[in-house]
């Protein structure tokens, strides 16, 4: 029996992180789901083995480095990392925005993004077959109003991923971005408008589809099993509604 490939998912307690961690499952994968909302990875786990899937669950901050390398020093190999947990707060303009917002936002999605990739890439690099996946957003891409403080985070994020491919060409570890647009996932907008769900149902208004969660766990999954010399550098995904950040059909 062939020994399954082993995939730690960060942030998988609920939208992308979740769908993703439910699909790499049925793909054959061990998933490993890391979250700091214990009760919600625990159920996740549950979920996935109930289906038939190989699963651990583990409490996790990436943000602290201590706990981040206790991780890495007991999960065991890894040959799969996906870069998920993120997030947006806010959207005042620059002007207006609050410092601890932007800093909560690049701890986040930059330095966690550094903490976990640092810690796994001993294990990543001595499989022979690592894929270290970040994904970042179309906000890594071009600026927008009242975007600020997380298009600055996703921009460094894109390029931890672009610097880091460029720094382990000839290595067995492959570095794959996914940037979706919009995504109509658990949480995201109603944590950006500060639990404001009217703000956050607008966001969405009049697109017919917007991405789910499911999709992008779909583009993750056929960008992680793709032969291990084809490197999917970068995907921007969107809605066929969406042709660019400020340019969305909406049927009103």
């Amino acid at each position: 029996m062939t020994e399954r490939k082993v995939a730690v998912i960060t942030g998988a307690s609920s939208g992308i992180g979740a769908a993703t961690a439910r699909r790499l499952a049925r793909d054959g994968f061990e998933v490993v789901v890391t979250a700091r909302r214990t009760d919600r990875i625990e159920a996740l786990a549950k979920e996935i083995a109930e289906d038939g899937g190989a699963v651990r669950a583990y409490p996790l901050d990436v943000t602290d480095r201590a706990a981040v390398d206790a991780f890495a020093a007991e999960v065991g190999p890894v040959h799969v990392l996906v870069n998920n947990a993120g997030g947006a707060v806010g959207a005042e303009s620059v002007e207006a925005g609050d410092p601890a917002d932007w800093r909560a936002m690049y701890e986040v999605n930059v330095i966690g993004v550094l903490n976990v990739t640092q810690a796994l890439l001993p294990t990543l690099r001595a499989t022979g077959d690592g894929t270290v996946l970040v994904l970042s957003s179309t906000a890594a891409m071009a600026a927008y109003e009242g975007g600020g403080g997380y298009v600055a985070a996703k921009h460094a994020a894109h390029t931890i991923a672009a610097t880091l491919r460029l720094e382990l060409v000839g290595e067995p570890i492959r570095v794959i971005e996914i940037a979706p647009g919009m995504v109509k996932s658990e949480g995201f907008a109603v944590t950006r408008f500060r639990g404001d769900e009217a703000k956050a149902a607008a966001v969405y208004a009049g697109v017919a589809d917007p991405l789910s969660s499911d999709d992008v766990a779909d583009t993750v999954s056929w960008a992680v099993t793709r032969p291990a010399h084809v490197n999917i550098d970068l995907l921007v995904v969107r809605p066929r509604a969406q042709a660019a950040n400020h340019k969305v059909h909406r049927e009103l």
